[in-house]
């Protein structure tokens, strides 16, 4: 029996190719982009999966208010990790990373600079879940000048995993004895270094100074302990530690601290939280947003709902133009069950074939869905364990529900009103085919005004006024690594053909450079006259070489020996600050951590607001001293033959240092990166807001040639009796725009509501959804529509209508 079902399937599903090429095609389209975006949800909720006891594993953050300003770190005290343990039994470890940028390793007579660095404590290997190959987990990170290192490092120094006992050198005088080799750390981690530098070789870390937040810290709880008890018992553990130090520096309690405003606080973040749901200053890596996750499941559910639709859609239209076949089968004796078994199986089938063909897609898009989602997604074992289940059980639900409809409704005719023509076709009286329309396009319309209000919002990034110039700016990095030269080069590249001006800092607004401290208004340190602003060091050339403007007052000058005890300050800062006239005033900064020694600086000028963090932040107070910065230098540009430029700089670089790797970017580049998510997201929605449109269409193309074809002799009629191809297109057409537009009242304000929530609340500055960009996409919609209906109108209109008619 099951065999004749398959074999009568078969027959039916051949006898109808258009309809089953489409219904087919449809339905693996939309399987497919799911599958693509399962792939990208699963690879970020991944993150840090690798760590036995992830979910022990807690992060110690600092929230801060001080002089106005809010803060809020990754990062903790250096002493917070030894006073955890000590003080809270349920902690079983605690662990620190200290980031002190790169170095210069030497290999060979080559100096590669090296940025994934990170000083550690022996512990962290208690904590993460970091394989060691060669040595001893527990003693390799005790000694000072000891470094454990990846096996990808060892093999590009040395061609071997085995090093340990060897000795690495950095920046050409420190030597580091390699005492330990892990595997490397899977890419699904918020962290991802290749050196772990001891702890104890880092005199900071020793420090018992509650006020500076340097350092990651991450705590190891025992099994069974309440991560929310410990949480709600971190205030009253900073007070014990830290009331101290306050009382000592600002002579304040901690109680009288918190009642002028301000408050000094941690708290915990579970490690499996941190990738997804924390957006900190001084993150150990760049982060995703579970928001993203959030919207991107949403589309696939979207996407796969579509594909479903137009699966049932077309099912349920096409079926009843076998109602005289259900009437015969009928007469002839067949019972209603086995008719519903029929038309299940030939469901069942054609979902089947979708699902086999959107695997096979999947797989052949998974490259340049890696391209333009910046993953490195692999089809795993384990994926395809869990993947398979799931698309039997799809087949399954989907051949059913999609077959249920025809199998029951047709099943259910009486033979007698079925072979007389009683039987209603056409698309009118069609309901749930109704229905289904307006679904699937309110959920293309909405996926349209996603894509537009994404692209607008990254169109307003590209072209607001920054405050600096970010055009034809080069970045040469690792400046310090020329050592005193480093001035030597700015000057020689200054003198190259078409350089305006170069800068020599590393307090660059498209870098992740962050320095708060605290500045005061007298020379006591008093919180009522406090601020915590951003505080960088530039030289004289800073400003005119980023474009920047001065609102008041002047630049700095090496020629004028008291601008060492100068600063600028932004608009920011100068509003908080409250000074009628902020030229000449002074502001104290501490010069030891105890505040019991202040530097008296004078204001000289104020620079315009410049964006030094991601337009999702708004502009807070900077302060810039005039002071020596070795980080990178900056060049502003004229030149129009770039390579020709940067080899100019290049040649200069190798003349002052040979051995010394040359790296540079370029400033616009390093602002695009910054919105690399975004991008990355904006591409990824125009891809698959079109995957649905066609999808979409693809029904609506299927059920016009099905609405055409039952008003055939109409059509034919129609003509004879001098109706004009317009009149019939416009006919056939109006059916199906009126459902769209339905659609677009449906889909509007949803789409409105969705993209200020979810996408334009992350930006501090952003570009408010304009009326245009809702009426575009209602007319994009209409236009797809009509478009994809007037193909079936405009050639059921234009066929000769003796052949619709010559049978009656």
């Amino acid at each position: 029996m099951i065999k004749n079902y398959i074999k009568s399937a078969f027959r039916s599903l051949l006898k109808n190719k258009g309809f089953t090429a489409i219904n087919v095609l449809g339905l693996a389209l939309g399987l497919a982009t799911c599958m693509l975006i399962v792939f990208y949800v699963f690879d970020e909720l991944s993150y840090d999966k690798y760590n036995i006891n992830i979910d022990r594993i807690y992060r110690i953050n600092s929230d801060i208010k001080f002089g106005g300003n809010e803060k809020s770190y990754a990062v903790a005290p250096a002493p917070t990790a030894g006073a955890l343990v000590n003080d809270f039994p349920e902690i079983e470890q605690a662990a620190r990373f200290r980031s002190m940028g790169g170095n210069k390793v030497k290999k060979g007579n080559q100096d590669i600079q090296e940025d994934r660095m990170i000083y550690a404590d022996p512990a962290v290997f208690s904590v993460f879940t970091l394989p060691m190959l060669y040595g001893n987990s527990a003693t390799a990170l005790k000694e000072t000048h000891s470094v454990v290192i990846t096996e990808r490092i060892a093999k590009k120094y040395f061609n071997s995993t085995n090093v340990v006992g060897k000795v690495l050198t950095f920046n050409d005088t420190s030597q580091y004895k390699i005492t330990g080799v892990i595997t490397n750390i899977p890419k699904q981690s918020h962290f991802n270094f290749d050196f772990f530098i001891a702890m104890p070789g880092l005199a900071e870390s020793r420090e018992d100074m509650w006020f500076n937040n340097n350092f990651s810290t991450y705590i190891l709880l025992k099994p069974g302990a309440d991560a929310g008890k410990l949480n709600a018992k971190l205030t009253t553990f900073m007070h014990q530690h830290a009331g101290p130090q306050l009382q000592s520096i600002l002579h304040l309690t901690f109680d009288s601290f918190e009642q002028g405003g301000n408050y000094f606080r941690l708290n915990l973040t579970p490690l499996k939280d941190i990738h997804l749901k924390s957006n900190r200053e001084a993150e150990m890596d760049a982060n995703g947003n579970i928001q993203y996750v959030y919207i991107f499941s949403a589309i696939a559910l979207f996407i796969l709902l579509i594909a479903c639709v137009n699966f049932m859609n077309l099912s349920t239209a096409r079926s009843a133009n076998r109602a005289r076949e259900v009437g015969v089968r009928k007469v002839l004796g067949s019972p209603r069950k086995y008719l519903i078994a029929q038309f299940l199986t030939e469901s069942i089938i054609l979902t089947l074939a979708g699902a086999i063909i959107a695997v096979f897609t999947a797989w052949l898009m998974l490259p340049l869905f890696n391209q333009l989602s910046g993953k490195d997604l692999v089809v795993t074992p384990q994926i395809v364990l869990w993947l398979l289940p799931l698309l039997l059980l799809f087949v399954i639900i989907i051949g059913c529900l999609a077959g249920s409809y025809p199998a029951i409704f047709l099943s259910g005719f009486q033979p007698i009103q079925v072979l007389k023509g009683k039987l209603a076709t056409g698309f009118k009286g069609g309901g749930l085919r109704s229905f289904l329309v307006v679904f699937q396009f309110a959920i293309s319309i909405f996926l349209i005004i996603g894509t537009m209000v994404i692209y607008n919002q990254l169109k307003f990034i590209q072209n607001k006024d920054l405050g600096y110039n970010r055009d034809h700016v080069l970045v040469v990095q690792n400046v310090k690594s020329l050592g005193n030269q480093a001035k030597t080069f700015k000057q020689e590249v200054k003198q190259l053909s078409g350089v305006q001006d170069a800068s020599l800092t590393g307090a660059l607004p498209t870098g992740n450079y962050g320095n708060s401290s605290s500045l005061f208004k007298s020379p006591v340190p008093d919180q009522k006259n406090a601020i915590l602003p951003q505080v960088w060091t530039v030289d004289e050339d800073y400003i005119p070489t980023l474009g920047m403007k001065i609102m008041l007052g002047r630049n700095f000058s090496n020629k004028l020996p008291t601008d060492s005890s100068a600063i600028i300050i932004n608009e920011s800062a100068a509003k908080m600050l409250a000074f009628s006239n902020p030229i000449d005033q002074k502001l104290y900064k501490p010069i030891d951590q105890q505040l019991k020694s202040l530097k008296a600086y004078h204001i000289i000028g104020v620079v315009k607001d410049f964006n030094f963090k991601s337009l999702r932040d708004n502009i807070t107070p900077m302060v810039l001293m005039f002071d020596e910065d070795r980080g990178a230098l900056s060049i502003h540009f004229t030149s129009a033959n770039i390579p020709s430029f940067i080899a100019q700089v290049k040649n200069k670089w190798t003349a002052l240092s040979p051995n010394q790797q040359f790296g540079y970017s370029f400033m616009d580049k390093d602002f695009d990166a910054i919105y690399r998510t975004e991008q990355r997201i904006g591409t990824i929605f125009i891809a698959f807001t079109s995957l649905a449109i066609i999808i979409a269409c693809l029904g609506l193309f299927g059920l016009a040639a099905y609405a055409t074809e039952q008003r055939t002799k109409e059509i034919g009629i129609r003509k004879v009796l001098g109706a004009s191809i317009s009149t019939i297109v416009g006919m056939l057409s109006k059916d199906f725009v009126k459902l769209v537009l339905i659609a677009i009242v449906i889909a509007t304000p949803l789409a409105w509501l969705a993209m200020q929530k979810w996408f334009l609340q992350g930006f501090a500055y952003r570009q408010d959804i304009s009326w245009w960009i809702l009426a575009l996409a209602a007319l994009g919609a209409i236009t797809i529509a009509f478009v994809t209906v007037s193909f079936q109108a405009i050639k059921a209109a234009l066929t000769n209508p003796v052949k619709s008619l010559k049978s009656e």
